[in-house]
This record gives C-alpha cells, sequence and structure tokens, in this order.
C-alpha cells in the first residue's frame, strides 16, 4: 500500500459474522462492515479492505478464507481463540428471510479492536473507512476521522439521541434501515443527524426504496427490477454500489442508479456474497 496511493479505496473496518440458514443448513460469511468493502471492489471500486476479528473456529477461517478469494487486503485481520461472529437465519411464513438468534459476534464482542500505528497507516492510505453499529468501534472512531478523508457508518435501526451525539460528529455519511418508518420520522431523523454536520444521510427501505438527503438536497430512489432468490445483503449491496459510485466520481443521482442495481443482482443468489459452508459433522 502506498499513501499517495490516488485509486478509489475504501476499507471497512468492524463487524463480521457467518449467517447460517437453517432451512439450507449452509452458513454464508457477511457482516455490514465486512460486506460493504468485498461488494465495492466486485462493483469496481481499485482498492478494498478490511480490518476485524475472526475467531479460531471454522466459521472463522471460512470468513478469512473468502476475503482471499475475494482479492481483499486482510494484512491487518486478526484471529483470536473463540467463537466467530454467527447468526441464525430462518424462513417466515411470507419466505423472508429473518434474524433468529445470534451469539453476539462472538469473540469479537469481548475483544474489541484497538486501531494501531499499522492501522492508522492502512486508514491513512486508503482514506474512505466504512463501519456499523455491530462493530463496538464507537471509541475509534474519533482516532479514524483524524486519519481519514471520510467515514462512513451504517447505524441499522438504531437512532436513538444519546447514539446519534456519540457516533455523529466523527463521520461523514450515516445509513440506516428504515422500512417501518413513515415520511415524518425520515424527515425528523435526517433533520436530526444533519445538526451534526454529517454530509450524507440515508435511509434504505427495501421494497420502498431509499430516501437520501447530501449537503441538504433530497432525492429518492426505487428499486430495480429483480429475480428474488434472497433478500438477505441487498441493503448492504445498495450501500456498496452507492459507495462505490460516489468514490468514482458518479453524481449522487446515478450512484443511486447504480446502487439499486447492484441490490437488485444480490436478490439473485444466496447470502450476501455467496461461499456457502455447511457446518462440521
Amino acid at each position: 500500500m502506498s499513501a499517495s496511493d490516488p485509486s478509489p479505496a475504501l476499507l471497512g473496518i468492524g463487524d463480521n459474522v457467518v449467517d447460517f440458514y437453517k432451512d439450507r443448513g449452509e452458513f454464508f460469511p457477511g457482516g455490514n462492515a465486512l460486506n460493504v468493502p468485498v461488494l465495492a471492489k466486485r462493483y469496481g471500486l481499485a482498492r478494498a479492505g478490511y480490518i476485524g476479528l475472526i475467531g479460531s473456529d471454522r466459521e472463522g477461517e471460512h470468513v478469512r478464507d473468502s476475503l482471499m478469494r475475494e482479492g481483499l487486503w486482510i494484512d491487518r485481520l486478526r484471529q483470536a481463540q473463540g467463537p466467530n461472529g454467527r447468526a441464525v437465519v430462518a424462513l417466515d411464513p411470507h419466505g423472508d428471510r429473518v434474524f433468529v438468534a445470534s451469539n453476539k459476534g462472538g469473540i469479537r464482542r469481548s475483544l474489541s479492536l484497538r486501531m494501531d500505528s499499522e492501522d492508522i497507516a492502512a486508514i491513512e492510505s486508503y482514506g474512505n473507512v466504512h463501519s456499523s453499529v455491530f462493530s463496538f468501534l464507537e471509541h475509534e472512531l474519533p482516532r479514524i476521522r483524524r486519519h481519514a478523508r471520510s467515514v462512513s457508518f451504517d447505524f441499522s435501526t438504531r437512532h436513538d439521541s444519546d447514539y446519534l451525539a456519540e457516533v455523529c460528529p466523527h463521520i461523514t455519511a450515516a445509513f440506516f434501515s428504515g422500512s417501518t418508518m413513515n415520511e415524518a420520522e425520515i424527515a425528523a431523523l435526517i433533520a436530526a443527524v444533519s445538526r451534526f454536520g454529517v454530509e450524507t444521510i440515508g435511509i434504505t427501505r427495501g421494497s420502498d426504496g431509499a430516501i437520501w438527503s447530501h449537503c441538504g438536497k433530497s432525492y429518492r430512489q426505487g428499486i430495480k427490477p429483480a429475480t428474488v432468490v434472497d433478500t438477505l445483503g441487498a441493503g448492504d449491496s445498495f450501500l456498496a454500489g452507492y459507495l462505490t459510485g460516489i468514490l468514482t466520481g458518479r453524481p449522487v443521482e446515478a450512484a443511486l442508479d447504480f446502487a439499486a442495481s447492484c441490490a437488485a443482482e444480490t436478490c439473485g443468489y444466496y447470502g450476501a456474497f455467496g461461499y456457502p459452508c455447511r457446518p462440521a459433522q
């Protein structure tokens, strides 16, 4: 890596899991902070990397192997004795996938990441960082922000005022899952986050598309036609597509349109980015 490398790049820092599909008896690598850089590289970003903590079990090794096969930079990937993060996914009565259980991040929850000088060098080299609410990384966000050009953060469904006040001063883009929110609630959330100086605020709403705010201007993006096999990971694909579009110089409207196409593509296969594996018997 070179700190002067001008090519568009993204570094994910934080959560990873395996998603175990009960109906298929398979698990897939996943986790927002991992999915986004993997998918961004697939969508054309020149460089993508990941810093995180994997377990010492088969699931952790599968996460590492999947990242290597995708060609991500993982020189700062840590491995610790204990279970990898794991979520159990089932089908609801409508055939949609829902999370029914997890081990709360596995070993990653007990041993939260601390950025050292080599991590900081990677942040400076990549320039653009993505993390999430599931990464247990709030304590490191001020340092990350000081060394990064941009920091995007996925809040999932969490947007209580105390948490916004803790995180938002240290990020440049905030993403939320808002499928249960009405228009007034979305407008209030955008206003609340904007007060912290966050440049980009995005709310994805599943089949209802996305509502975006960038530098005070509002945008709406509908979904694209898709052959739906599995919707898990479509939201992360949308974010990865959007960030790829922005980092490669596309206007916001074009980046959102590209993001919708990426999400539709992900619906056509199992897992956030593939690589099924069966548990040891």
